[in-house]
């Protein structure tokens, strides 16, 4: 099958699920979130649920994603930016890294909905924005809050998950190093999207487990289309839903973060139509 499809509030992760707009209070710690391109077979994530553990025991910890293609930011920026609205508030570490060892900064942002940590190389910036914003931001450069030794290639155990730690237990977000003007922060490049009359083109933002292309279009792009469009020139159903199209056909849709999306119903669109992220698809009226 294909996995969720109903409507969002907000389109690509944009906006809170709930109307918080500052940090709970009540004294008790947050929890932490981890995204990340580990993978399961090592002993990475392991390695920083261990660090949180013996700094923070007391801190929740929840694994949005360790299953990133290695070194995929955009992908990792995409998930993370989709998924910390509906997490409760916390500190949302996030770890694809391939500039890791190098003269890329490591930050911690505070937006209105939670505090995010990771890489300066635009993996955090989309899900600040979901969050309401960057309000403030900081380089990771005091030792006492970093590993007592540092590896040049895994800044996950040794810098993001320790600052975590402190994070998720109040300690303020300037003790973390110095002030970085936001306007300063590496951001991804605008994804691709034109919208003409009879004719959509984006850039594929995503493919899920499910073999679903995400768009980087918004969903209200789609309003006004008729029942039968061409993808690439292939006939699909503009529906609501996988079973709107018959088995096997494709559907152009709304998905779950608000944003046009193609399946095939108990298929994947992604092979149907030969596509990767990056790629551009149109959508045209027959």
């Amino acid at each position: 099958m294909n996995g969720p499809a109903e409507r969002a509030p907000a389109a690509g992760g944009q906006g809170r699920t709930t109307p918080d707009d500052a940090r709970p209070t009540g004294g008790g710690p947050s929890c932490v979130s981890l995204t990340t391109d580990y993978g399961l077979a090592d002993g990475f994530v392991a390695a920083c649920h261990g660090v949180l553990a013996r700094l923070a025991p007391a801190v929740r910890v929840i694994d949005v994603t360790h299953l990133i293609p290695p070194a995929d930011v955009r992908r990792g920026a995409a998930v993370l930016a989709q998924t910390v609205p509906y997490l409760p508030w916390g500190v949302h570490v996030a770890v694809v890294d391939p500039g890791v060892g190098t003269t890329r900064r490591g930050v911690a942002l505070a937006a209105p909905g939670g505090l995010l940590v990771g890489p300066d190389n635009g993996l955090l910036v989309p899900a600040a924005e979901a969050l309401g914003g960057v309000r403030a931001a900081v380089e990771l450069t005091n030792p006492d809050w970093l590993g007592s030794v540092v590896s040049r290639t895994f800044h996950g155990r040794d810098v993001f998950a320790p600052v975590a730690a402190r994070l998720a237990l109040g300690a303020p977000l300037a003790e973390a190093g110095p002030a970085v003007d936001p306007g300063t922060l590496v951001r991804l490049p605008e994804p691709v999207v034109r919208a003409e009359p009879g004719r959509l083109t984006a850039e594929v933002l995503t493919v899920d487990h499910f073999g679903n292309v995400q768009l980087a279009a918004p969903g209200a792009l789609l309003d006004g289309l008729p029942p039968r469009v061409l993808v690439n020139g292939r006939e699909a159903v503009h529906g609501r839903t996988f079973g709107d199209a018959p088995l096997g056909a494709l559907v152009v849709y709304v998905d779950s973060a608000g944003l046009v999306a193609i399946a095939v119903n108990t298929g994947r669109a992604a092979d149907t139509l030969k596509t990767t992220p990056g790629a551009l698809i149109t959508l045209t009226t027959p």
